[in-house]
């Protein structure tokens, strides 16, 4: 009888993107010509176009053994969606905004190092701890998202986690369960997300690449 860790990699495995998707065990690096490839050495790694429009890789993440004495599994608790995104990195090198749902005060308390971030949105303050680096400022990242953008994100159902971070952005969903239908709603929020911080960087007159398999490490970026 299969595992929970086979299971999950055969719902993985038999994801269908909106456009050519890869599968692999665990994720490898891209040959030393290639563009930096994504989620390197994550388990049960996608690559493509994950979702309409929206090209990038994704893996387990948060990672936990489940089961008895003899028949244990390690499953993720979590799903790690990545993107280059240089474009993004251009308005702000960095950033992290994380859900502070079911979290102790510690948390919180944990990252008062870093400059926190507060939006007009009183919901969305509540919901999600925003961040930047020391020496990166934060009315760029209050400027960068929309009244709107902040009210969508507060409709997502699940905590998640996303930022940018080496010219990379990501997104952590945390899985209710381990099915075809989460996956893919995981992604598809990826994707939304994606999309809508490219809405919001059009909206300030910054230059963005339009979405292609240079955002999944496929492809070098047009003009590159």
């Amino acid at each position: 009888m299969a595992g929970e860790d086979a299971e999950w990699a055969a719902v993985v495995s038999g994801y269908k993107g909106a456009g050519e998707v890869n599968y692999e065990p665990v994720g490898g690096i891209n040959p030393a010509d290639g563009p930096v490839a994504l989620c390197v050495g994550g388990s049960n790694r996608l690559t493509g176009e994950l979702a309409p429009e929206f090209w990038g890789a994704c893996c387990d993440a948060d990672e936990q053994e489940v089961g008895k004495m003899f028949r244990k599994s390690v499953v993720p608790t979590a799903v790690l969606t990545k993107a280059h995104m240089p474009d993004l990195a251009k308005v702000i090198g960095a950033f992290n905004v994380e859900s502070i749902e079911s979290r102790p005060n510690e948390f919180v308390k944990s990252r008062v190092s870093r400059k926190k971030v507060e939006f007009e949105s009183l919901e969305f303050n509540q919901r999600f701890l925003a961040t930047v680096p020391d020496g990166y400022d934060p009315m760029a990242l209050r400027e960068l998202f929309s009244p709107g953008f902040l009210d969508w994100t507060t409709t997502i159902d699940r905590e998640c986690d996303f930022g940018i971070n080496d010219r990379q952005f990501w997104f952590l969903w945390r899985l209710k369960e381990r099915t075809e239908a989460e996956l893919k709603l995981a992604l598809a929020n990826a994707g939304e997300l994606f999309k809508r911080l490219h809405a919001e960087m059009d909206e300030e007159g910054f230059h963005t690449y339009p979405p292609g398999p240079w955002n999944a490490g496929l492809e070098p970026f047009p003009g590159a």
